[in-house]
């Protein structure tokens, strides 16, 4: 298990700016992106942590990671040619996980969002480019919980328990209701892979803003038998 909790972190005014997604790029748009950018230069801490894990007792729609139980038909197809995963979480940090705006400040909460989300994609990237170092591996993808109606989010708690006390090493709690907080945290399994694999291909809910990935039908078919 290894934590990685130096992560170095950069903000590019006009990135966060179009993530906003404002019609509106006046000189006060641009005030308040660089103040809250100065803001979260000085107080995020974001970080990660993963392990590297063993898949085994491979049956049906079912497998185990480190004598864990996961149950996803999906999660089973990826990794039935795969012994070694790596479960990780990440997040953007307790420290401006916490950090406020004054209440009320719609535009300014809504950057301040967009600003932590953007801090967490840098950790994420940080975390992959590590284990792809580290291991020597070529391609990498992974699942997140919760990503696929196939993959619940309930099933957070059985990746959590892999790490033990998770707060106490990287200031992420789970939620009864298996949420992180920060909110702006992701836990998953990365496996090696010859060809990229995202859960968007398989998922065919429109105008959904974290798309990363094309709705693929015949690659639903294949693995969850749509029709």
């Amino acid at each position: 298990m290894e934590v990685l909790d130096s992560i170095p972190v950069e903000l590019d005014k006009d990135r966060v700016i179009q993530g906003l997604r404002l019609g509106d790029k006046g000189k006060q748009i641009e005030n308040m992106v660089q103040e809250l950018i100065y803001v979260a230069l000085n107080t995020a801490r974001p970080k990660a942590i993963y392990t590297v894990s063993y898949v085994n007792n491979k049956n049906g729609d079912s497998l185990e990671i480190d004598g864990i139980k996961f149950t996803s038909r999906v999660l089973r197809a990826n990794l039935d040619q795969v012994e070694r995963v790596f479960p990780y979480i990440a997040t953007c940090g307790r420290e401006l996980g916490e950090t406020t705006v004054p209440s009320g400040d719609m535009l300014r909460a809504f950057c301040l969002h967009v600003i932590k989300g953007m801090i967490l994609a840098v950790a994420i990237v940080y975390l992959s480019d590590h284990i792809r170092r580290r291991y020597a591996l070529g391609h990498i993808s992974h699942m997140n919980p919760g990503s696929l109606e196939d993959w619940p989010l309930a099933q957070q708690r059985e990746l959590f328990s892999i790490f033990g006390n998770v707060e106490e090493l990287i200031g992420v709690r789970l939620t009864k209701d298996y949420a992180m907080y920060p909110l702006q945290s992701v836990s998953g399994i990365y496996f090696p892979t010859e060809i990229t694999f995202e859960s968007c291909q398989l998922c065919p809910r429109e105008k959904c803003i974290a798309r990363r990935a094309q709705y693929d039908p015949h690659l639903a078919r294949k693995y969850l038998g749509n029709t």
